[in-house]
């Protein structure tokens, strides 16, 4: 029995390591004698530089960086063996895991860290870049990052904003001096690896969509939203890319869209660039079960998370996928048809969701047990290849 692990983390609890370590663990207590491969996955979130590492190898390159409110922050980028490749995780300087819940703020959270890294791999000579967008504490358009790569934003009396701008003074903005603008992001290109396909603006805009996950109150979404259609405004008039309802715009609080109209960058989905060069492909071909994860399945996984893009993959070489999940929402059945068989919460009882995070690993383990039982008493699994 050939059993391929590849889980996404557990978002605040578990890393995509550990997570598989886990299920690892639940599959030999039922099955020791399984043929196990652990493939551990991201899609543009948390953990995709470290996935990106393990399938490719490379060189972690570590830097204090301003973090989303400005205090320093221990970040890191990647550069890949081989391509030479620059992975810049934006949650690695402005993610939300680096707030605090009691601090998070959107009107004062800036990507001017983020700019930070991309700037210190550019200082590294790398040309190529992977950005993996997702989990971020800001929405300010990407306006933060652009300012550490030398744009002056101006406003209205042609005074420049002070570095490490926030959401909120998006408003404020008039004009863009790109006079110092680092000339290197010309010869360079980027690759933007994200699950969110939302447009900047409007009702399944980032403001709207993702603000409150970041702590906006429903009158800090209004100014939100107010501040990025000016931004979306002055970055039109400047660039002549009109970003208000451009698809993937939205991602990360605004920075894809900053990305698209500055960069020469392209969008992919953040489980296609892992899967591209990860070992996944090769691993189940010779699988019998698939068995992937994260933190919370619900219809919008479906919009290419993890679990997804990995039973669709898993289909293409005809092996089954089961997924478990910290949380089970609603709208799973769009799941089905595109090779998950079946979604499994990790949740044996009641409890509090701080206990269900504080717990999370060994209830993995159950889990991952009690799925793997279960299909050996129905016949399933197999005890060993025949």
């Amino acid at each position: 029995m050939n059993i391929v692990i590849a889980p996404d983390s557990f978002k605040g609890c578990l890393s995509s390591e550990a997570a598989a370590s886990a299920i690892e663990r639940g599959i030999r207590r039922a099955l020791p004698e399984a043929g196990i491969v652990k493939v551990p996955m991201a899609d543009g979130g948390e953990g995709t530089l470290d996935s990106l590492l393990a399938s490719v190898g490379g060189r972690r390159i570590a830097m204090t960086a301003s973090g989303p409110l400005g205090d320093p922050a221990d970040a890191e980028y990647a550069i890949l063996a081989g391509s030479g490749a620059a992975v810049v995780e934006m949650a690695k300087a402005s993610g939300l895991c680096l707030v605090p819940e009691e601090r998070r703020d959107p009107l004062r959270a800036s990507t001017y860290g983020t700019g930070q890294l991309i700037r210190a791999a550019l200082d590294a000579g790398c040309r190529d870049f992977v950005l993996a967008v997702g989990g971020s504490a800001t929405n300010d358009g990407g306006a933060g990052m652009l300012q550490a790569l030398g744009l002056r934003l101006l406003d209205e009396s042609g005074e420049a904003l002070a570095p490490g701008v926030g959401g909120g003074d998006l408003a404020r903005i008039a004009a863009i001096d790109d006079a110092a603008w680092d000339p290197r992001i010309a010869e360079s290109r980027f690759v933007l690896a994200s699950d969110v396909a939302n447009p900047l603006l409007g009702p399944s805009g980032a403001s709207r969509v993702f603000g409150p996950q970041k702590g906006a109150s429903p009158a800090a979404v209004e100014t939100l939203e107010r501040g990025m259609t000016n931004w979306a405004d002055v970055v039109a008039r400047h660039t002549g890319a009109r970003l208000h309802d451009m698809p993937g715009a939205g991602a990360a609080g605004g920075l894809a869209g900053a990305f698209l109209a500055f960069f020469a960058a392209s969008m992919r989905r953040g489980i296609d660039v892992v899967l591209e060069v990860s070992p996944f492909r090769e691993a189940v071909r010779g699988a019998d079960l698939v068995i992937t994860g994260e933190g919370r399945i619900d219809s919008q996984t479906a919009s290419g998370k993890t679990p997804m893009g990995v039973a669709q993959e898993a289909r293409k070489a005809g092996v089954p996928t089961i997924a478990i999940a910290g949380s089970v929402g609603p709208g799973i059945e769009a799941l089905y048809p595109h090779g998950i068989e079946a979604v499994f919460s990790l949740v044996d009882g009641p409890m509090t969701l701080p206990e269900a995070m504080e717990r999370a690993e060994p209830l993995l383990e159950r889990a991952a047990e009690r799925i793997v039982r279960a299909m050996r008493a129905v016949g399933g699994l197999r005890r060993g290849r025949d």
